[in-house]
């Protein structure tokens, strides 16, 4: 279950501006995913979406989890009724492998999933990188809160998603609603690596915690890599 600890009063620094507009990105690639959906004329056959793979550049080395793995892991047919809306369904789903370069050069890994229904939109990602999620809350602003999440140290926050506006041929960006962020360490010693679920809704309505703890807690042990332990 979650347990509260103590709630992060830092300023964002550089590194979790960065982190955050990946967020951005990944609402605006979930959106990307829906109208090639929609273009491609997919039925409506009441059976959720499978999952569609992509990549970037070549699969990643087998000792990081792929985004066909997290797409996988996050496209349950119980999703609908843990993000509490039982009588949906998941309308788009893809998972993708990519890359971050950091400003040193160095490399990360970052695949990722997106799993799309009328209500929700959620993300699940993995990183890679060594620091601990335990200092994580001290980049990622005032929202910030530190938890606990089956046993591993965990930090959730607050972003703002993007607004799409199809306008004439042309797309238009704009503010959208509020996303909800949860990092949670691949390990319950902390020593490096995360998983985050991040969810936000189609209305603009701020999404429910509930919901994202309920995905976090079934979701997160059925990823390669995750160790209870």
């Amino acid at each position: 279950m979650v347990d509260d600890f103590a709630e992060s009063k830092k300023s964002m620094s550089a590194g979790a501006q960065a982190a955050a507009a990946v967020v951005v990105v990944a609402g605006v690639m979930g959106g990307m995913w829906g109208l090639g959906e929609v273009l491609q004329g997919k039925p409506d056959d009441g059976e959720p979406a499978d999952c569609s793979i992509s990549s970037t550049q070549d699969a990643l080395p087998s000792k990081y989890v792929s985004g066909a793995q997290l797409c996988t892991a996050l496209n349950r047919p119980d999703l609908p009724t843990l993000l509490g809306t039982p009588e949906e369904r998941a309308e788009t789903a893809g998972g993708s492998d990519s890359w971050i370069t950091l400003a040193g050069g160095t490399e990360i890994a970052a695949p990722e999933a997106n799993v799309a229904l009328k209500t929700y939109s959620v993300k699940l990602s993995a990183s890679y990188g060594r620091l601990p999620v335990a200092q994580e809350a001290d980049y990622l602003g005032e929202t910030a809160q530190t938890r606990t999440v089956l046993g591993h140290a965990a930090v959730l926050s607050s972003d703002r998603t993007i607004a799409l506006t199809f306008n004439g041929g042309k797309i238009d960006t704009g503010p959208g609603g509020i996303a909800r962020r949860l990092l949670v360490a691949r390990d319950a010693k902390d020593g490096g690596g995360s998983f985050e679920i991040v969810i936000w809704r189609q209305d603009a309505v701020p999404p429910d915690d509930a919901a994202l703890f309920r995905v976090a807690e079934q979701v997160l042990p059925t990823i390669p890599g995750w160790t209870g332990d």
